[in-house]
């Protein structure tokens, strides 16, 4: 009899940049009605976003939990909870641990910020040891423009080349560093506590596409999460501004939710055939002649 497919742990998660220009309210009302099981609140320009308040409000009447919170980190956040970064970490983290997320997701600094860049990594681990919220520092990319490269971020784009408890990956991201999302997540081993699931083409702008319409291992990385146990969450996170009407939005992100949990099934789901096709029985006999080893099922 075959065994039923077992759905990993993981949590996919819908961020609310996902849905810009709408707003943050938008965000969950769009969550609960497609079946997500909870949000990253992205915490930029629009005011709810840095309201906790208001964001409680939400996700109660939504019954949409809120599972991440990023920190404001972008250019367009410079003022946002502060100018001062460390400041915008210790808000995120209050807000994480006041909203029950479990994660806050940080970008490295700009290299522009000597300061803060100098003391990051030890100041991440400082504010690591103080709470249960999880510090998942992300990827990032070097700007590119024509044939010129800089390097924007500080100590490193690259964050595997530093030493940070929790890790998040992001495959658009990958794909604007034009680097091996793979080997990535290989360094980065069983500190990735959290994924961005995005696409993209290798483009000098970070695309932040509809998984499965570029060229990362999207799937390949779900499966691979699925076969490992992982219990983190997978945050939807692209760029729908181009879509043509609030209808075209909302597909596009009930595509990436079908996608994620397809492939995050997919590989349990094949996993379990391949050990219920294996012979149980000792004595039991392979074409060649040999005995085939009892395998146990998971």
């Amino acid at each position: 009899m075959a065994e039923p497919v077992r759905i990993p742990n993981a949590k996919v998660a819908l961020s609310t940049a996902s849905v810009y220009p709408e707003s943050t309210a938008t965000a969950f009302e769009i969550a609960g009605r497609l079946g997500y099981d909870g949000v990253e609140v992205m915490v930029w320009t629009d005011p709810v976003s840095q309201d906790v308040a208001a964001l409680r409000r939400l996700s109660d009447y939504h019954q949409v939990p809120i599972l991440a919170v990023h920190a404001p980190c972008l250019l367009i956040t410079q003022r946002v909870w502060s100018t001062d970064p460390w400041t915008k970490l210790r808000r995120a983290q209050a807000a994480a641990e006041r909203l029950g997320a479990s994660t806050v997701v940080v970008h490295p600094p700009f290299r522009w910020q000597r300061q803060y860049a100098r003391d990051f990594v030890s100041g991440i681990w400082r504010m690591a040891d103080e709470t249960d919220v999880r510090f998942a520092v992300e990827n990032m990319y070097p700007w590119r423009y024509r044939d010129r490269e800089m390097l924007a971020y500080a100590p490193e784009w690259d964050v595997t080349k530093d030493d940070y408890r929790h890790f998040t990956v992001d495959l658009s991201h990958t794909a604007t560093a034009r680097t091996d999302a793979t080997a990535m997540v290989d360094r980065m081993g069983d500190r990735l506590a959290h994924v961005h699931l995005a696409d993209g083409n290798g483009s000098a702008k970070d695309e932040h596409l509809v998984p499965g319409r570029g060229t990362q291992p999207c799937a390949e990385l779900l499966e691979r999460l699925a076969l490992s146990g992982f219990d983190g969450h997978v945050v939807i996170e692209v760029n729908t501004r181009r879509a043509m009407s609030s209808a075209e939005r909302e597909a596009d992100l009930a595509e990436a939710l079908a996608f994620t949990r397809l492939h995050l099934a997919t590989a349990t789901a094949t996993h379990t055939a391949a050990n219920a096709a294996r012979p149980t029985d000792p004595a039991a006999r392979s074409a060649d002649g040999g005995t085939h080893r009892r395998v146990p099922r998971p």
